[in-house]
């Protein structure tokens, strides 16, 4: 197997030498298109080929379309590191890229392909990833088998989003009210990890010695089970004021977390700033979240936005311009264009939230939004894509 994967590795091309190469450049380019069919469907009323109403289409393709290749991405690039093994390379990458392409296509045009086909393909990439994932972290008795887990179950979210559009007995919230409350607490295992760690090294480096971030302890693991439980209730419970205290706790509890790692110590690289702004949002999504289950006046929808234009696409892109930089063997330094990536998603954030919360004209505030969005992953493509094509620049595989 050793044997294979080293021959695999040495004779494919730099794309097909890592889980991110592909993933993190299929990520951003589905985030460009996707968004640019829901604006142009939210301008001019169309509809689209596909089995999914366009509402319900825009939540499942950004959150199994978009983010989900970049979880793929993630995890297959961090498998090896967690392992100690070598990387999925070559043609078996290749496939599973098509894979996720081919459900993306197949959710698109599924009033053409079919609705089950195209559960099929969408849903069969999760579990596959998750089969790839559990093989690898089991062989080397690895500790990260519930993130394998969380694969598996954001794969059971694709499969009852697809459910409620097939007629089945299924709440259409259901699936990305799960797949939401998963990427959550993906943000808060992963997140809590290494913005502490990374934080912690640029202060090293800068010869700071006195009041460290830690790696995560038993506040820490109860901060992610209570924020766990809280959006559990909100999945489940009625709305109230007992489902929305949870959510105010847990959005409490989640700040006081970020607090612990001091961020702004860090505020001189952007590339340690901006894990600190994403994971910001967590708190400040659930905090809304919870307002709205007790009964305050707010649109859900700004909570949702907050969790997801803000925490899963700002983590999104510091996780992907990170990890894009490191693998290939260059300096972790922030461009200027990579700043500009972050300040655009977070304008997009911003404004997206406050539109719904109508602080800005609704429809200036999408349309901002939506542009400030389309352009960070652009800008992301436009700078990262080469590295992502070319071969590593200290000339190792």
């Amino acid at each position: 197997m050793l044997a294979l994967r080293r021959t695999r590795m040495e004779s494919s091309p730099a794309f097909l030498r890592g889980g991110f190469r592909p993933f993190f450049l299929a990520g951003a380019a589905w985030a460009v298109i996707a968004l640019s069919v829901w604006l142009y469907v939210l301008a001019t009323g169309g509809t689209l080929p596909s089995t999914f109403d366009p509402l319900s289409w825009h939540r499942h393709e950004m959150l199994f379309g978009f983010v989900g290749a970049v979880i793929a991405g993630f995890l297959l690039t961090a498998i090896p590191n967690w392992t100690g093994q070598l990387p999925i390379a070559g043609a078996p990458l290749a496939a599973l890229a098509s894979f996720w392409l081919l459900g993306r296509l197949a959710v698109l045009f599924s009033s053409v392909v079919g609705g089950m086909l195209a559960a099929i393909l969408d849903a069969g990439f999760y579990v596959l990833l998750a089969l790839i994932a559990a093989r690898e972290v089991l062989r080397a008795n690895n500790r990260n088998v519930p993130i394998v887990g969380i694969v598996l179950l954001f794969g059971l979210a694709n499969s009852l989003d697809h459910a409620s559009v097939l007629g089945l007995p299924v709440s259409s919230d259901l699936a990305w009210q799960l797949a939401v409350l998963l990427v959550v607490i993906l943000i808060s295992l992963v997140g809590g990890r290494i913005v502490p760690s990374f934080t912690r090294n640029w202060l090293t480096k800068q010869g700071i010695r006195d009041g460290l971030p830690t790696q995560p302890g038993k506040f820490d693991l109860a901060v992610i089970a209570l924020t766990g439980f809280a959006l559990l209730g909100w999945m489940s419970a009625p709305a109230g004021v007992p489902s929305g205290s949870l959510l105010l706790a847990a959005a409490l509890a989640q700040a006081v977390r970020l607090i612990r790692w001091r961020g702004w110590r860090a505020a001189a690289d952007p590339l340690v700033l901006v894990l600190h702004v994403g994971y910001a949002w967590l708190p400040i999504g659930l905090a809304l979240l919870g307002a709205v289950q007790i009964g305050a006046p707010l649109p859900r929808s700004a909570a949702v936005h907050a969790l997801t234009a803000g925490a899963m696409a700002t983590m999104i892109l510091a996780v992907m311009t990170r990890a894009t930089l490191g693998h290939t063997g260059r300096e972790l330094r922030a461009s200027r264009a990579t700043v500009l990536c972050y300040l655009l998603v977070t304008i997009g954030a911003v404004l997206r939230v406050t539109a719904a919360l109508q602080l800005v004209d609704y429809r200036v505030g999408m349309e901002i939004a939506g542009a400030a969005w389309i352009g960070a992953f652009l800008l992301f493509l436009g700078a990262y894509g080469p590295m992502l094509f070319t071969p590593r620049v200290d000339g190792k595989p």
